[in-house]
């Protein structure tokens, strides 16, 4: 069967998906939706930093590795319309993920453009050399205001109507980091939260997240974080995901009182600063959120009662690089970072990367949940001071694995919290002699949303859960 792209958009808007493969069976119907740096003679990336739907439009913005065009060029902007037809607007030779919808002046932010209702783009032309890695809601002028974070770590302040633009902060000096790597950042409850994922070794501590009140910083975790993201609804929740040596990490702020999550890592591929970027928090469906996190998808609920939140579910593990998803005309839009020759690699001369469409629930196609993590790896543990929690929901097959670093023997409480609300259980006490080794298989089908561990003596160790 081959039927037309405009016919397979309207069957999406209607809720009926035919294969999109059949869409674009037919050589005149296939759209060239893949973007595409320059060949040489400096070659670079090209991945697609941001997506976001406007004035009847889906909006992409592209990426080298480097910032005015000193690595690599042929990206900028681009338009896609409702037949799937793709345009590059304006050629930048930057680096950009940032987006944003600014509702006073009815304004786009994505990159260093602002576009209007009617799809007129204005160039903030004092942001082009720069890597702008987050649009950020205004504290006190929202109407007219918006903060621009970089991946250097400089602070701006700027006039969505004149685009005149001011530096506020240089957060790396401020944080005195020496290898910056500045990523997202989001605005709410009376405050600005930012997040620096630089991680370089095992002993790397220039990871930040950190929040602004409006007149001082706070570093709230020394530890590499990527995205921050919420909405203003549903009391008005921050996210955060990053992570340490050990697993995953979702920071949750609700009524201006942070938790530690964890979550498993799906691949050792992401422990990196370069290679964990642009894992994202979004809104793919009206109400239904969504939250990339080191190498896996997860249903990522937009509230939280009692400060507690218990909805997290794995979707499914993947090796892509992701760095931005939106909705469009019915369907899912994954953008990406397919091939790139930054970094020594050789078979890839040419930089180039797809923009995936699809509808959500293809998402469960992908590779099944699996993984492992823990929250303590090699690290000294006070008696009775119960571990962060880790997700155990969502997946099949389930050990422990436990290993005793130094001090005097212990016991290992496992508590669960199968209700969510912080109400936790003890299901297993196990025992763990002086530099003993043990596991535990946990019988097939028993599962909780979160898992713990509390340790009775004072002492070193290692917990880490195995999901397959």
């Amino acid at each position: 069967m081959i039927i037309s792209r405009r016919e397979a958009l309207k069957l999406a808007a209607c809720g009926v998906f035919a294969p999109l493969s059949a869409a674009f069976a037919g050589k005149p119907e296939v759209p060239i939706l893949g973007v595409r740096a320059d060949s040489g003679p400096s070659r670079t990336e090209s991945g697609v930093g941001a997506l976001i739907a406007w004035a009847d439009m889906l909006w992409a913005v592209t990426y080298v590795s480097s910032r005015g065009g000193k690595s690599g060029t042929g990206t900028g902007l681009y338009r896609i319309d409702e037949n799937l037809d793709i345009e590059q607007t304006h050629v930048s030779n930057g680096v950009y993920a940032n987006r944003l919808l600014h509702p006073q002046s009815n304004q786009v932010s994505i990159g260093p453009y602002m576009i209007d209702l009617d799809g007129q783009v204005r160039v903030i032309e004092d942001l082009l050399d720069h890597r702008l890695t987050a649009t950020l809601t205004h504290l006190n002028e929202p109407e007219r205001l918006l903060y621009f974070l970089t991946m250097e770590g400089l602070f701006f302040e700027v006039d969505v109507f004149t685009l005149k633009v001011r530096q506020l902060f240089d957060l790396t000096k401020l944080f005195a980091i020496s290898s910056p790597h500045f990523k997202g950042g989001w605005t709410a409850q009376g405050k600005v939260v930012v997040a620096n994922n630089s991680y370089y070794s095992l002993e790397d501590r220039d990871g930040k997240l950190a929040e602004w009140d409006g007149s001082k910083w706070t570093v709230l975790v020394n530890k590499p974080f990527m995205e921050v993201a919420g909405r203003e609804s549903f009391d008005d929740v921050i996210f955060a995901n990053g992570w340490d040596n050990s697993s995953a990490i979702l920071k949750v702020c609700s009524a201006g009182q942070w938790r530690t999550y964890r979550l498993p890592k799906a691949s050792h591929a992401y422990d990196h600063g370069w290679t964990t970027e642009w894992t994202r928090i979004r809104e793919v469906e009206t109400e239904r959120c969504l939250m990339d996190c080191h190498g896996m998808f997860y249903e990522l609920p937009l509230m939280a009662y009692g400060g507690n939140v218990w909805g997290v579910k794995p979707v499914c593990s993947h090796l892509r690089i992701v760095p931005d998803f939106c909705s469009f005309r019915g369907m899912l839009v994954l953008a990406g970072n397919q091939a790139t020759p930054v970094g020594g690699n050789l078979l890839s001369p040419q930089a180039q990367s797809g923009i995936w469409f699809g509808k959500t629930d293809d998402l469960w196609s992908f590779g099944k949940p699996q993984g492992w993590g823990g929250p303590w790896r090699k690290q000294p543990v006070t008696a009775g001071e119960p571990s962060d929690p880790i997700l155990m929901t969502g997946f099949d097959k389930k050990v422990l694995h436990l290993a005793h670093e130094g001090g005097s023997g212990t016991e290992i409480a496992v508590e669960v919290d199968f209700l969510g609300d912080g109400t936790w259980k003890t299901c297993e006490t196990l025992s763990l002699g002086s530099g003993e080794y043990r596991y535990h298989v946990f019988p097939p089908g028993f599962s909780a949303h979160w898992a713990r561990l509390v340790s009775s003596e004072n002492c070193t160790l290692t917990a880490e859960f195995h999901y397959t």
